[in-house]
């Protein structure tokens, strides 16, 4: 474990990003923020590794920032606190644009860059008892490096109330607005976490990977000409592809295709 991280190597190429730093409800500070950036980098890098699920330890999933590090930032300069700001940019837009899927496993209070984590990862499984919060403007702050994500998942007009009030919504809320995908018992979490990652990982890697791509260079381009032609494109590249080859082959002869075997 290094900066409060501790990584599992799962089955089925399940990496599983653990914050570890159960005293301080996994709140980060610059060296957890390096450690997480450094692993969802050495993860995407892994041809080994399908499916990357961030948790946490210990009662939260995590507190945001640690009290400690923000008591460090408020005596740095202005500079300093770019620099500082840049890095947790950094992990989220790393979290945000990995190439493998990501699935957060959230079992409890996911507050202010908690939520952002959350907000960042392709696909979030909540427990009934996970709590929620963008908290900053209750600290003066405003959830600005969060702020492109959150709102992304759950819509400006649920933004605007969560982000301005900072109150705590629970597990079905978030649900409502669009923050997690499905919630469940908390004695259910591992094992529905465990089924998404196997339905993820049955899929081809290439496919998935560029999928993911294509929606988020889709999300806001215009439907016009130059798009049209460039979803034909990938569609025609992907198709010919030694993997989309083995997809189509595979279903055809009525077989599992290549990359599940084992």
């Amino acid at each position: 474990m290094a900066g409060g991280l501790r990584i599992e190597a799962g089955e089925g190429g399940v990496a599983r990003l653990v914050l570890d730093r159960p005293e301080i409800h996994n709140a980060f500070d610059d060296a957890l923020i390096a450690s997480l950036t450094e692993a969802l980098l050495r993860v995407e890098a892994d041809p080994g590794v399908r499916v990357v699920v961030l948790a946490g330890e210990g009662r939260s999933f995590s507190a945001g920032a640690d009290l400690n590090w923000m008591k460090r930032m408020a005596l740095y300069s202005e500079e300093e606190n770019r620099r500082d700001a840049d890095a947790l940019a950094r992990l989220m837009r790393t979290l945000d644009q990995l190439a493998k899927p990501t699935v957060a496993a959230v079992h409890g209070a996911a507050i202010a860059g908690g939520c952002g984590l959350v907000a960042c990862c392709d696909v979030a499984i909540a427990s009934e008892r996970a709590s929620f919060s963008v908290s900053e403007v209750r600290l003066g702050l405003i959830p600005a490096v969060i702020g492109p994500y959150v709102v992304d998942a759950i819509g400006q007009r649920a933004a605007r109330r969560y982000v301005l009030t900072a109150e705590t919504f629970d597990a079905r809320e978030a649900l409502r607005i669009g923050l997690v995908h499905a919630v469940v018992p908390a004695d259910a979490l591992a094992a529905e976490v465990d089924a998404l990652c196997a339905r993820i990982a049955a899929n081809g890697p290439a496919a998935v990977a560029a999928a993911k791509r294509l929606l988020r260079d889709v999300a806001r381009a215009p439907l016009d000409d130059a798009l049209v032609a460039e979803t034909a494109r990938r569609i025609a590249a992907i198709r010919v592809s030694p993997e989309g080859r083995e997809g189509i082959a595979s279903f055809l002869e009525k077989r599992k295709p290549g990359w599940t075997a084992g």
